[in-house]
């Protein structure tokens, strides 16, 4: 998701960002899950806010294709594509780890810092198994990437296809073998960083995205490793809400 624009300390959000924020984290970690129909009333109503922010809320997020909208038939979560998500994991590969490469000779000693404070935040919240805490621990240390390589159109590209996979992340997160090696993950990629490594700041991105890969290959089943235009969406085997419908 693209940076807010600063406020003033102690200003809240306008209503409208306020139920942006919300809609989207229901979206992310499946409260809302794929397929799923919304109505606007409702979804006001469950957040204690007008209609009208809510409606600019779902205009923003129709943009950013994380919901649809259904001509007189209200507003639906879009289904969950395995064949759409190895595309999105392609484009990440490449510009992920072009990412690591530039942030790796860009990269300032206040952006390790912040990465190393992400890492410590994540064992707490894996020791705590804390799925939705880790989900947004990951887009944070990714983000801080994004940034350090000092390109804007690679930083407003992958914040996107982080958008658009978020809800396929919350997914493999929920899969607690793979929450450690994530964290593990994210560690050889901080030290190829701090050394100011490129080649093995990206080598360490390709690793973490093609496990992410093996991993929703897991859980989505034999369907989805040779994806098909039209093939059926995908199931996860475990979590709340979180079934892949």
């Amino acid at each position: 998701m693209p940076s807010q624009p600063k406020r003033p300390p102690g200003r809240p959000l306008p209503l409208k960002d306020q139920a942006y924020e919300a809609i989207r984290h229901h979206i992310v970690t499946c409260r809302f899950a794929p397929g799923a129909r919304l109505n606007e009333a409702q979804v006001a109503e469950a957040l204690g806010l007008s209609r009208m922010p809510v409606r600019d809320a779902l205009a923003r997020l129709r943009l950013e294709e994380l919901v649809t909208i259904l001509p007189r038939k209200g507003i639906e979560v879009p289904p969950a594509n395995p064949e759409e998500l190895l595309q999105i994991i392609e484009v990440r590969t490449v510009n992920e780890c072009l990412a690591a490469r530039l942030a790796a000779g860009r990269i300032t000693a206040a952006q390790v810092t912040a990465m190393k404070q992400v890492l410590r935040r994540t064992e707490a919240a894996l020791a705590q198994r804390d799925t939705e805490a880790l989900t947004l621990l990951d887009r944070e240390f990714h983000d801080i990437i994004a940034r350090a390589a000092g390109n804007s159109i690679i930083a407003a590209l992958l914040a996107n296809l982080h958008d658009r996979a978020a809800r396929f992340w919350f997914i493999s997160l929920e899969r607690e073998a793979h929450q450690p090696a994530v964290l593990q993950e994210h560690r050889a990629i901080l030290d190829a960083l701090a050394a100011q490594n490129p080649a093995a700041a990206a080598q360490a991105m390709g690793r973490h995205i093609a496990a992410f890969r093996r991993n929703v290959m897991r859980l989505s089943g034999p369907a989805a490793s040779r994806p098909a235009r039209g093939a059926p969406a995908v199931r996860a085997s475990a979590g709340r809400a979180a079934a892949l419908r």
